[in-house]
Formats: C-alpha cells, structure tokens, sequence
C-alpha cells in the first residue's frame, strides 16, 4: 500500500470547528472502512512548532487494534520528539514544544519511567482508597447542593467540582483555590473558543507560578503530606524538581480536570438521552457502568506519536520523523470492537475503551482516581439527584482534542 491510497481530502479531525460541531464520527467510520490509515494533510499554521521532517500532515490512526498497538510500543514511536499534542495554536515555536519535554506525558525513555515512578506515589492503590470515604462525602455535599438550587449548569457546578476538589485534597492545595485551578486549566485549554477569554501561556504560568510557591514552602517546612513526599528522595528515588513538580500540577489541572470533568458530563448527558439505562443505574448500579461512561465520552480524542524509525501499520510504512494521530475518540467506536458501539450501555462487558489514552507506557497514572470519582459522583446523583431532567442541549467546546461539554443546563426535579 502507498501512501497515497487513502487520504483524507480537505478534512482534518483536529480541526476545532469541526469537533465544535460534534465527534466527526461517520467520518471516523469511512477511515477505519478505507484502510488501516488515512494521510491527513493540515493547513498552514495548523502544523507550527513540530519538527520539519515531520511534514506538513500526520498518519490518522483510527482503528481499535492499530491505536491500541501503537499505544503499546514505545520502541518505535517517540512522545518526546513532537510531544503528544497534536495541534498548537498558529504561531508555536519548535523551542516552545521542546520545552514541553518537562511534562511527563511528553517524556520518552529514560526520563519518562523515572519521572512516572516519583509521580505515581500520590496514585497508589492505598492512596486512592483513602480517599474514598471523602470522595463520598464530597460528591454527597456536590449533589445535595445542587439539588437545593433546584436547576443549574450540571458542568460547572457539579462535574467540574469533584475533580477540583479531590485534586486539591491530592497535592495540598487550599480548597479556596481550586477556583483557580479552575479557571487557569479553562484558560489553558480554550484558546480556540472565543468564550473563554484569556491567555492559555499566562494561565500556564500562573499555575506553575503556584506550584512552585507550593513547592518552595514545603522545601522550607517539610509536611507529612504528598508535596513534601514528591519533593523528597523516598525509598532511593530522587525528588522531584521545582519545575518538574510545577509541571506535574499543570498536567494534573488539565489531566485530572478536564477530562473527568468531561466524562462526567457526557455520562450525563448519555444518561438524559437514555432514560432507561439511568432507571437501570438508579436501580442496579452496575460495576460496568464507568468504563462505558469513558468509552462514551472519550474525553481526549486524540494523542500523537512520532515514528523514530520507518515502522509499518497495517501494511503502511509511516517513515522516521512522521507523526501518528491516535484517534481514541474512532478506537472507541470500532464496530468490529463494540457491539452496537452508539448505543449506550453501561452494562456493555467486555469493554476494551482506550479513554485512558491506550495501554503501555503511557497509560493514564490517575485512571483509578477518574473510575473513583465518577463512580461516586453518579451514586450520589442516583441517591439524591433522581429526577433530574435537561432543560436544553449542551454546547460544545470549540478545540482540536478535547471532547468537552461547556455547559449542561438541568433542572433537578
């Protein structure tokens, strides 16, 4: 097979418009049906800051099978070369994506296990479950809440709170903060959606500004708490850094936020439009539910590789320097995976979803943290929350790999 043989002609799914609109999911069913991968060529200014033997396209990987393989292997394909955003703004500067190399999901080995082992002592299993009991509560308070409010935006006001709340429980921050986190992580990643004002550099310096006053403080008055523990050799591994622990809050801003926040929101949604699978939830509660709610929302719908050889998919040669897109948002609804992939089921078992950004090395640390929250906040919506109801449908986030809902107007009868 060439590489010219299946081409996406004038259509890039990274386009923000077009994920404005809606997943661009019957496209997604032509690419998988067409060829193993299809050759997206962008416009200019869509491709600044990645490396020039990159080119002016990438590979759409948009089978189950193929982004799940690709996700596996970190022989053949870099994170570090290009980092794993697939589309900046006009105007990125390649020095600006290399010093994105700090974060941990832009790190190849050797540096990524090592920065991944330090990171991974706030999401032990111990950690996570400790945190249950208050996870709980919190989603209990979320809900009731909104309850006595009597209509609101499901969003905002409940499933961007318990992702901000247990964020702030995790690394220490004032709850009184988390507004901040809030609007920072907003700002960070809405530079293409005209209603949220802002910065997206500022805002990222303002959290690692933050962090970094955090990290100077605890340095100076080591607590027994997980900042002082990230920051401190344990067990014969190193610290973390200043900048690394600023870095590591900003990925946690956007990571462990936006998309939980995001999969709660489409589980919602999902559940208004299929009432007869809240009345299930409501009365069974079926361990299956979360991994149908990723599978459904798909919170990131794309990740890039970079070929640090010529490597072959499905019979196509993706050459040395070329990106790869991994398309979970197409891997999610293979219809040669899932049964009926639109339909809405949270009883769908097997359930092989890839919403926590594929298997191998860069798996999703906080993934046992997401299946918490949202386990919990939809027990307290089905406990106290029964009778909700949508006032009107959602707007979407105009962006080139966030699957977001802006806003979710409910009435809770």
């Amino acid at each position: 097979m060439t590489a010219t043989d299946v081409r996406a002609e004038g259509f890039d799914p990274t386009d923000p418009f077009v994920n404005e609109k809606s997943v661009p999911h019957d496209r997604f069913r032509e690419m998988r049906q067409a060829g193993p991968l299809t050759w997206v060529e962008q416009a200019p200014g869509t491709y600044d800051g990645m490396a020039p033997e990159s080119g002016s396209g990438y590979w759409a990987v948009t089978r189950h099978a193929d982004v799940s393989a690709v996700s596996k292997n970190s022989k053949d394909w870099s994170n570090a070369e290009n980092g794993a955003i697939i589309r900046f703004s006009e105007g990125m500067l390649r020095e600006q994506v290399e010093m994105q190399r700090v974060i941990m999901l832009n790190q190849d080995a050797p540096e990524h296990p090592t920065t991944r082992q330090i990171v991974s002592r706030a999401f032990t299993p111990r950690s996570i479950n400790e945190l249950e009991d208050l996870m709980r509560q919190r989603a209990e308070t979320i809900v009731t809440s909104a309850v006595e409010r009597g209509t609101g935006d499901f969003v905002e006001e409940v499933a961007a709170e318990l992702p901000l709340q247990a964020i702030a429980d995790l690394i220490g921050v004032p709850q009184e903060d988390r507004f901040k986190l809030f609007d920072w992580s907003n700002q960070m990643l809405a530079s293409d959606d005209p209603d949220y004002p802002g910065d997206p550099d500022v805002a990222a310096a303002e959290i690692l500004g933050y962090a970094m006053s955090m990290a100077a403080e605890r340095q100076a008055n080591p607590r027994d708490d997980l900042i002082t523990r990230l920051l401190n050799a344990h067990k014969g591994e190193r610290g973390l850094t200043d900048d690394e622990f600023g870095y590591f809050v900003i990925l946690l801003a956007v990571a462990g936020n936006e998309t939980t926040r995001n999969a709660i929101s489409h589980g919602m949604n999902a559940f208004l439009d299929n009432p007869e699978q809240w009345e299930l939830w409501k009365a069974e509660r079926p361990a299956t539910m979360v991994d149908e709610v990723v599978r459904w929302g798909t919170p990131v719908t794309v990740f890039q590789r970079t070929a640090v050889r010529d490597v072959e998919i499905g019979g196509v040669t993706v050459r040395q320097g070329q990106r790869a897109g991994l398309f979970y948002a197409s891997a999610n609804f293979d219809e040669t995976v899932f049964d009926d992939p639109f339909r809405f089921d949270i009883t769908r078992e097997p359930n092989p979803q890839l919403g926590f950004g594929g298997h191998g090395a860069h798996y999703c640390l906080g993934a046992n943290l997401a299946r918490q929250e949202i386990r919990v906040l939809f027990d307290a919506l089905a406990d106290h929350a029964p009778g909700i109801v949508k006032e009107r449908e959602p707007r979407r986030l105009r962006h080139s790999w966030i699957n977001g809902l802006k806003d979710l107007p409910v009435r809770y009868a």
